[in-house]
């Protein structure tokens, strides 16, 4: 087989099993994956809003789509890793699929993109665009760009501080594709220019040499002016008032020359290791919250919830497991909160 015809079938397949994966984590909020192969196998990284819904209860879910996985694809010790997404609302992934969402329950589109656009800027990032294309409010399909902040469209910024996502909303009029790219905050630019104050500017070693120079050449002049008006002949002794003033001076200019020596050697200062965050929220019993029994809590457990996660969650979410409705579900929030809350 070709080499070209090979690399287009791996990357035909890499696309299919992003595609499966996608599906299979869509309401735990899939946030991207990365695929690698490795001696021991393909090695997949699994990025979700809510890892709890792809792991499942026991390791029951990540298990059946590892197996489906392996069968569908012909894979040998496939092993998936699952991530929590550090900052769902600068994931680009993440963002396109709430607005698909957004749109299917009805949003208007004007009303969606402006309110996302503002969410990721309000979380420190430096640029988004959403881009809408399709059947947006008649039979004639359409483009709309929502834009706020610095984008790249090209170049090394754009491969390196670029985020992209895709979806797809499906409505009645038709298919709408979602485009959302977003500026990573700690992006840095080429024309970004920090100017420091010589007075903030930290003594380097040239500065040090610099100020060994003028010591020096203070200490020749020093010399001079001892020698026009106390000539030494071949003989005689320097005066004892003259020693002092030499020896200040070598000293001054040995301990320059010291400095400049230990900072040019002067390795440079480690970065300190981040502390990993203490949990916000303690161990407990889904039948600890107050209104939760033992059915309802055996429920829970089955769609992957824990006190953790019904704490992110919504009430919107908890409508989704079967057998709770809304005002069950607010109770059981406004329970969790309480019970959270009421932590040391």
């Amino acid at each position: 087989m070709a080499v070209e015809r090979k690399l287009v079938q791996e990357s035909k397949r890499r696309l299919l099993m992003r595609e499966f994966l996608a599906r299979e984590s869509a309401r735990a909020g899939f946030g991207g994956c990365e695929i690698k192969r490795t001696p021991l196998g393909l090695r997949i990284r699994l990025v979700a809003e809510r890892p709890g819904f792809v792991i499942g209860r026991r390791g029951s879910t990540i298990q059946r789509i590892t197996n489906e996985l392996a069968e569908k694809f012909d894979l040998d010790d496939p092993q998936i890793e699952v991530e929590e997404a550090e900052d769902p609302d600068l994931n680009a992934q993440i963002a396109a699929q709430k607005m698909a969402e957004a749109l299917e329950r009805g949003w208007h589109f004007r009303r969606a993109g402006h309110s996302t656009v503002r969410r990721i800027m309000n979380s420190g990032a430096k640029g988004c665009q959403i881009i809408l294309t399709g059947k947006l409010t008649g039979s004639r399909g359409r483009m709309e760009k929502f834009t706020a902040g610095h984008i790249k469209h090209c170049g090394e910024p754009a491969e390196e501080f670029m985020r992209e996502g895709y979806a797809m909303a499906k409505k009645k009029l038709g298919t709408i594709g979602v485009q959302v790219k977003i500026m990573a905050p700690d992006a840095k630019l080429p024309d970004d220019v920090t100017i420091v104050d010589a007075d903030e500017r930290p003594a380097s070693a040239v500065d040090i040499h610099e100020e060994y120079v003028e010591s020096q050449a203070e200490a020749d002049k020093a010399l001079e002016e001892i020698e026009e008006e106390a000539p030494i002949g071949a003989d005689e002794d320097v005066p004892d008032s003259a020693g002092p003033g030499l020896e200040e001076a070598d000293e001054e200019a040995d301990e320059a020359e010291e400095e400049a020596e230990e900072a040019a050697e002067e390795p440079e200062p480690e970065p300190e290791e981040a502390e990993e965050p203490t949990p916000a929220v303690g161990e407990h019993e889904l039948t600890d919250i107050s209104g939760v029994g033992p059915a309802t809590a055996e429920t829970l457990a089955d769609e992957g919830y824990d006190v953790a996660q019904i704490a992110d969650a919504s009430a919107e979410d908890l409508t989704e497991v079967s057998g709770i409705g809304e005002k069950t579900a607010e109770s059981i929030k406004e329970a969790t909160d309480e019970l959270v809350e009421g932590e040391p």
